[in-house]
């Protein structure tokens, strides 16, 4: 949440741009510099980022289902809806065929100049982002779900939706760049400098670009609402705290703790931490999806089919309990070793990625780095917490 505030409040920004018609580029030089004002100026930053933390500080005091639930429910639908619209526009441009057969149609030579490594690894670790999964956040909304409905089912709704939106975002950007001649570029450029050019182009280009910055902000509105519940309920039930002071204790740590990433492109950009071009927000990055994300799962995953965590008989009578899609119990050898070596691979790919381009030395030191927090975590989850029975019957 260090840094995703504040690219949420990036994203209300551009909401309130287009809506106010403050927007009237009409060159791709005037686009970015806008985005490039934006991060220049702290206060503004700080402004919108701190309007996201209130917001969704005060939807998780409505409560899970008068607050998160209701208002979650109904920009879900509001999002669908946006996006079906922007999808049948962006399809209707001349020339979005060619879009389209970029986005939708494979090219195994590209795949394989790429190396397919690489995009397996970069597929990955986007799902680990996208669903949270080392952080806690669906645990959380799942620790609410009902009894009479099994989790397998849900988890495959979730994939499904999940799936939907990436694609109706693809059928949104990629047709429209193309039908204009800009170049599809990826991370920030993408958004806030690609997609105002397209829209400068269309007509009703205003319109298109507060619906699709609207859409963005509920997006992104709603991860934060699903991580700060996250933080909420965790100070709650581990500081036995009520939720009135963890609600407000919150509200001025991630405020705080938000600063150093909106800093970081202007009071705080000499400060590099992975050389020249990079930032706080690069540093935030790498430790959420470097680390705790893939560990975090590691972790999770061994806790579900170790006998001295949860253990897998209690794992899979918890997941099955209620109606809907059961969890084969023949996955078991699957979940135990394929899943775990699986996330230990995309961990150490990510390190190699990330630090092979620095020198022999820097990558050997961190990839030695990454083997050791590796260790722990295996030692941790393989000896910490043994029945006494347990360690009985071994030394029989």
């Amino acid at each position: 949440m260090m840094f995703y505030t504040m690219v949420a409040g990036w994203m209300l920004y551009y909401a309130f741009l287009y809506g106010s018609g403050k927007i009237t580029a009409v060159s791709a030089e005037e686009t970015s510099g806008f985005f490039s004002r934006m991060l220049d100026s702290p206060a503004l930053m700080i402004l919108f980022a701190g309007i996201v933390i209130v917001l969704c500080i005060g939807i998780c005091a409505l409560g899970l289902q008068n607050g998160i639930e209701k208002i979650t429910k109904v920009m879900m639908m509001l999002l669908i809806v946006l996006m079906l619209v922007l999808v049948v526009n962006s399809l209707r441009l001349k020339g979005a065929g060619e879009g389209l057969k970029y986005f939708l149609v494979p090219s195994f030579s590209r795949l394989k100049e790429n190396g397919y490594g690489s995009v397996a690894f970069a597929a990955m670790t986007h799902a680990f982002f996208t669903l949270s999964v080392g952080i806690g956040a669906m645990e959380i909304f799942g620790s609410y779900l009902k009894k009479g409905r099994r989790i397998t089912g849900e988890a495959i709704n979730v994939v499904i939706l999940d799936t939907f939106v990436a694609v109706m975002a693809g059928l949104i950007i990629i047709p429209a760049c193309f039908a204009y001649g800009v170049q599809p570029d990826a991370g920030p450029s993408l958004l806030f400098i690609t997609l105002p050019n397209v829209f400068q182009h269309m007509v009703g280009g205003r319109i298109w670009g507060c619906c699709f910055f609207v859409f963005m902000s509920f997006a992104a509105l709603s991860t934060v609402i699903a991580v700060f519940e996250n933080i909420i309920t965790m100070t709650v039930e581990l500081g036995s705290w009520t939720r009135k002071k963890s609600l407000l204790v919150n509200l001025v740590l991630i405020f705080v703790l938000s600063l150093p990433a909106i800093l970081g492109f202007n009071l705080l950009s000499g400060f590099q931490p992975f050389g020249d071009g990079s930032s706080v927000m690069d540093l935030e990055d790498f430790l959420v999806s470097y680390n705790i994300l893939p560990l975090g799962s590691l972790i999770y995953v061994l806790f579900c089919v170790r006998k001295n965590g949860w253990g897998w008989e209690k794992f899979l009578a918890e997941v099955n309990e209620g109606t809907g899609t059961k969890l084969p119990a023949w996955l078991r050898g699957y979940m135990a070793y394929v899943v775990p070596t699986l996330i230990c691979l995309i961990y150490l790919k990510g390190y190699y990625d990330m630090f092979a381009g620095k020198g022999t030395g820097v990558l050997l030191g961190w990839m030695a780095f990454a083997v050791l927090l590796l260790a722990v975590i295996f030692w941790v989850c393989f000896s910490v917490g043994k029945k006494p029975a347990d360690t009985a019957q071994k030394t029989k």
